[in-house]
């Protein structure tokens, strides 16, 4: 393996972490977070290479660029991390025996962490203060759209860890060659667990190839249903914001899903809409509604291969439904279970829509835009999972924790 070396010195600085106490812990962090800030300006001037390289009209362009008032989110993002209580340590279940032994389940870090990941540099930040604030170290794989920027980030971090008398290795930035990822998806006995943040094509290539424990953040196909008893206003402005905040990120809407009994308040959200130039592929029922409240140049027929899309981008589908039956097939077939929202004053029907949806966050008249660590008091976020197995939605610094019992005797032995 041409990484072995590298990641042979991370396991050993994962056992160092062990030993670290938090408030040391939290030292390091506040201290990055105040070094990002810092050093903005080498870090936009190296990102700034990335985006060169980069098709502005690349749907990752957007997920690629910082700018300072990103940087300086991504430096609070890491104080929030650093101000939580730590996740290791915690006594989940104790128990005496009737023998004298005293067992307790305790909480701990998985030990190395290998992350995969696409041209988002502020990952690279936000992975860090995640697993040093868990006791993980941390392997990554950038994706060469972000090289320059990571190569900067990781810099930066290693240089926080050498002033504290901490490991450096305690976070490792791979090569963005294909070769090292495959050597890094079959690490067994170096890395503990892998998390890929990316495409669905990124996080399929790693399941089918990955012989070391995955978790899947999978990609985000997210719908927002507008009931027959949804509010237009409240719809208006939540279908708005869950399509234009960010586009390019993963918690967006991709799919508004309508019932037909309130398709004449679609002009009351293309108002809104055309106000971004949003690109609408619409069924026939809406179509027909859009057309004359619409410019022609946003607006095109809805193909099968609309829906079920994640579009990153000021794109959406619009799909007209009969009735909640036919909504619900309808997100149960296109969805990827990462986010899905209902706009409805029917108190029944949204606690209906919450038991019947499968996904890892499901909303009742707010947007998708939410799905994130830190919008739900996590900190900040390793990823969003949309599996079921040890983590589901937004995973943080509990989710980055494994457990093991303690077993305390006074000389017992067990009978034959």
């Amino acid at each position: 393996m041409k990484i072995e070396q590298q990641l042979r010195k991370v396991l050993e600085a994962s056992r160092q972490l062990n030993l670290v106490e938090n408030d040391r812990v939290k030292e390091v962090l506040l201290e990055l977070a105040l070094q990002a800030r810092a050093n903005t300006a080498y870090i936009l001037e190296e990102n700034q290479k990335d985006l060169d390289r980069m098709d502005p009209e690349d749907p990752k362009y957007d997920r690629l660029k910082l700018t300072k008032d990103r940087i300086d989110g991504i430096a609070s993002d890491i104080e929030n991390v650093a101000s939580l209580d730590s996740p290791v340590g915690i006594t989940l279940k104790e128990t005496e025996r009737p023998n004298g032994l005293k067992i307790k389940k305790v909480t701990v870090p998985f030990g190395v962490i290998g992350i995969i990941y696409e041209a988002r540099p502020n990952v690279t930040f936000d992975v860090f203060a995640l697993c040093l604030k868990s006791g993980n170290a941390c392997v990554l794989k950038g994706g060469s759209d972000a090289i320059d920027s990571n190569q900067a980030i990781v810099s930066i971090i290693q240089n926080v860890l050498k002033k504290f008398g901490l490991n450096e290795n305690s976070v490792a930035l791979l090569p963005a060659g294909r070769e090292e990822t495959n050597e890094m998806l079959r690490a067994r006995g170096y890395i503990d667990l892998i998390i890929p943040r990316g495409s669905q094509g990124l996080i399929n290539f790693v399941r089918e190839n990955a012989s070391i424990p995955v978790i899947e953040t999978g990609a985000g196909i997210c719908h927002t249903y507008f009931d027959e008893f949804g509010d237009a206003e409240k719809g208006r402005e939540i279908i708005f914001n869950a399509k234009t905040r960010r586009p390019s990120v993963c918690n967006a809407l991709d799919c508004l899903v309508i019932h037909e009994s309130r398709l004449n308040d679609l002009p009351v959200f293309a108002a809104k809409l055309q106000e971004e130039n949003v690109i609408i592929y619409a069924d026939e029922k809406s179509y027909k509604i859009f057309d004359g409240h619409y410019p022609h140049e946003l607006l095109f027929q809805a193909t099968p291969e609309s829906y079920g899309t994640e579009f990153l981008s000021l794109k959406m589908s619009v799909k007209t439904v009969a009735d909640f039956d036919e909504a619900i097939a309808h997100i149960s077939q296109h969805s990827s279970k990462h986010s899905e929202a209902i706009v409805s004053e029917n108190a029944e029907r949204i606690n209906t829509f919450r038991k019947m949806v499968d996904a890892s966050s499901v909303y009742s008249n707010a947007s998708t835009a939410f799905t994130d660590g830190a919008q739900f008091g996590l900190g900040a976020e390793i990823g969003i999972s949309t599996q079921k197995l040890h983590a589901r939605g937004p995973m943080a610094l509990e989710e980055l924790t494994s457990y093991k019992w303690i077993v305390e005797g006074s000389g017992q032995v067990r009978p034959k």
